[in-house]
């Protein structure tokens, strides 16, 4: 079975995955809400300097609880931001009302949450609105909003005259969907309440999230998902945006309880997250191709691999590394099939063991901006010794490309003195 036949048979199976309105709402939501994560992230490390003096100055100054604020708003109600868009983004898929869909989940995620009494107040804890209900917004995005859709689909909605403005229009056709998906929310809050669980929330959390996250991050799933995704892009598929499709509500949890949990002063809880994969296993990109680019650029002898690599290598350093595999080309190439695929997942492995055995830091959890040069991204997640490790990755990174590497220029190298042998100088050539 020949790279075509294969890419064949797993590009509509991967399209499915890709593509699939479900997985691509879940995916789409929680990517829109990056700039609340991003602020959240910022003002974490603000607010956590490990500098004595100006940690007694954010004490005395007051400033301490000003910095908090944000955080407390952004990073502690992760869940609530999801459950919206979410919503939104499904409802949208579908052509429909984004708004009116997210508002409902919205409004469905808070019948489900559990009131707290406390000397005759209630109130919605902040326990259920960050990471540990984030599992139950993605089921509660994606349910309301499909009723929604199913429910305008039907045509069972007010119809109100021509005559009425468009926004006056959309609120009523909106009402029986909000009648029949809201009270729907509030009958399973009662019948979850009358369980040991206690809510929606318990259930969920100890059944579904709970498990999953327990599964996404060990080390044997990731490296399982490395795997697959850089022998997907092998085969011209973009392994790691499958994956993430996949995994991210998952990863994006563990970030979530790592980042909460820094922000407390508590041991963070997770080795593997979103900002472990970010900063350790994919080096210069999918693949781990910084080792590679850096041969080409300082060690490479041939035109070719030596323009690549210096016009590539900016991108690299910010994990951006689109340019060097779509021009060395590492797709379809089996010459670099091995290191691509192992170069992943011997930094998983070295990065996670430096971890667990203490020579670096859990990794915060900040959500930093795609592109942030390696270096800055170690430092901004847990100081000096992530960056060290980084710099250790990297010579990992271009020790297993070197022979490899190599080879590819050598012979690129050779081909181009053979074409430069064979050309004719017309100088030489006397025409009188």
């Amino acid at each position: 079975m020949n790279n075509k036949t294969i890419q064949e048979k797993v590009q509509p199976i991967i399209n499915k995955i890709t593509t699939n309105r479900y997985l691509k709402s879940v995916s789409d939501g929680i990517a829109s809400i990056l700039p609340a994560i991003i602020v959240g992230a910022i003002f974490t490390l603000l607010a956590n300097l490990p500098i004595s003096s100006y940690q007694e100055f954010l004490t005395s100054s007051g400033l301490g609880q000003v910095l908090k604020l944000p955080i407390t708003f952004t990073t502690d109600l992760i869940a609530l931001y999801s459950v919206f868009f979410i919503g939104y983004k499904l409802a949208e898929s579908f052509e429909g009302n984004g708004a009116i869909a997210g508002l409902l989940s919205l409004v469905s995620f808070f019948v489900v949450t559990p009131l707290v009494v406390a000397e005759k107040v209630k109130f919605i804890s902040f326990e259920w609105l960050g990471a540990k209900g984030l599992f139950v917004a993605i089921i509660v995005g994606l349910v309301a909003s499909r009723l929604y859709v199913a429910i305008i689909k039907k045509g069972i909605i007010i119809k109100m005259p021509n005559g009425v403005p468009p926004t006056i229009s959309s609120s009523f056709t909106a009402l029986v969907p909000a009648f029949i998906v809201i009270p729907f929310f509030s009958v399973v809050a009662m019948i979850f309440s009358k369980t040991d669980f206690a809510s929606v929330h318990g259930f969920v959390y100890k059944f579904v999230q709970t498990p999953l996250e327990g599964l996404g991050g060990t080390l044997t799933s990731l490296i399982i998902v490395m795997i697959v995704a850089h022998v997907l892009w092998l085969f011209g598929i973009h392994g790691m945006m499958v994956s993430m499709s996949i995994m991210m509500p998952i990863w994006t949890s563990l970030n979530i309880q790592n980042l909460e949990a820094y922000n407390s002063g508590e041991p963070l809880p997770n080795i593997i997250c979103s900002a472990f994969i970010m900063v350790y296993v994919l080096v210069g990109g999918s693949g781990g191709t910084l080792g590679l680019n850096l041969y080409m650029s300082f060690k490479g002898k041939s035109k070719r691999y030596k323009t690549l690599g210096n016009l590539s290598l900016p991108g690299s350093i910010c994990s951006i590394n689109e340019p060097l595999i779509f021009g060395t080309p590492v797709i379809m190439n089996p010459k670099l099939a091995i290191p691509f695929v192992a170069t992943p997942v011997v930094c998983t492995i070295i990065a996670y063991y430096a971890t667990y055995f203490g020579f670096v830091p859990r990794l915060m959890g900040a959500a930093l901006p795609l592109g942030t040069p390696i270096g800055v991204s170690g430092f901004l997640q847990g100081g000096f010794s992530v960056v060290a490790l980084q710099m250790i990755l990297v010579v990992v990174s271009f020790i297993i490309y070197l022979p490899f590497a190599r080879s590819l220029d050598k012979e690129a190298y050779e081909q181009e003195q053979k074409e430069s042998d064979d050309e004719v100088d017309f100088s030489d050539i006397d025409f009188d």
